[in-house]
């Protein structure tokens, strides 16, 4: 039982970090029908230039509160300058062409940024500092907490949650729906579209970039090709959950989290994503539109 439990916090912080980049995809997937594949590449850069930013600007060993939320800051903020140049460099000369070119883009865009990476710092794993979060370590019943984990698994469910209600509850998140809808009919209503567009890549990049941060704080090594397995499996979990539906999104990452700690447990790592995959067929023979639907424009 205690093995279970354990595997349930496991997968609940693993899955936090899929459903925040999962969000990244399906937001730009519901405005632009478009897959941004060198989304995961993003992932894998704020991790390398947020360690940056810890280690040169603030200097390794600094544990202040102040200083860890100014680096996720500055990553966040410097990740959705990138992510608004991907979207207008690769993205918008192409929203008019066929899609395979779009998708076409977004794969060379990817490559382009991983290699980046790989030539800046380098093609070995980076190990981030141990001391950006305090080692305190919880013991429940035989369940080992640890404060990564809970740091993770809070930030996570609030910045989902801010993220619902921005969208559900304000007036640019209306404009987001509505472009959604229909591009065209947002234009006729006086509504910027490359705004609305330039916000959801600002918005999807800085969650890209805290999961990043997240990501390398919890598992400490980091490499320029990591992006794409979490950006797979983020994929994954935004078409289990309904790609464009934003609360499929969360709830696809957290099962996918809780799936893959699951087998990893009782089975084995090297099982996960043959199972992740094998979960995915299922889902979408019985649910090809996810478990809480994709999100379709009503048109009248």
């Amino acid at each position: 039982m205690d093995i279970f439990l354990q595997q349930i916090v496991n997968g609940l912080t693993i899955g936090s970090l899929y459903a925040l980049v999962a969000l990244g995809y399906t937001m730009v997937y519901g405005v632009m029908r478009l897959i941004n594949f060198a989304h995961g590449d993003l992932v894998a850069l704020s991790a390398f230039v947020g360690l940056t930013v810890y280690t040169q600007i603030f200097g390794e060993g600094i544990t202040s509160l102040v200083a860890v939320i100014a680096v996720f800051m500055f990553t966040a903020a410097i990740i959705a300058v990138v992510g608004v140049l991907l979207e207008r460099l690769a993205y918008r000369p192409l929203r008019t062409a066929p899609r395979l070119s779009a998708v076409v883009s977004a794969l060379g865009a990817g490559l382009v940024i991983q290699n980046a990476v790989m030539l800046i710092w380098g093609p070995n794993m980076k190990i981030f500092p141990s001391e950006i979060f305090p080692s305190t370590i919880w013991e429940i019943g035989g369940i080992v907490v640890t404060f990564t984990q809970v740091m993770i698994l809070g930030i996570s469910a609030m910045l989902m949650v801010t993220l619902f209600f921005f969208i559900n509850r304000t007036k640019m998140g209306t404009a987001i729906r509505a472009v959604a809808i229909d591009q065209d009919a947002a234009k006729l209503m006086g509504i910027n579209v490359n705004r609305i567009i330039m916000v959801i890549f600002i918005i999807g990049s800085a969650l890209g970039a805290v999961a990043g941060l997240f990501i390398g704080a919890y598992y400490r090594g980091i490499t320029f090709d990591m992006g794409w397995m979490y950006g797979l499996n983020a994929f994954v979990a935004a078409i289990m959950g309904g790609i464009g539906n934003i609360p499929g999104a969360m709830l696809g990452g957290l099962l996918l989290g809780l799936f893959n700690a699951m087998i990893t447990g009782y089975i084995s790592s090297q099982w996960a994503e043959t199972f992740t995959f094998i979960l995915l067929i299922v889902i979408l023979v019985f649910r090809p539109t996810g478990i809480l639907g994709e999100t379709v424009a009503e048109k009248v």
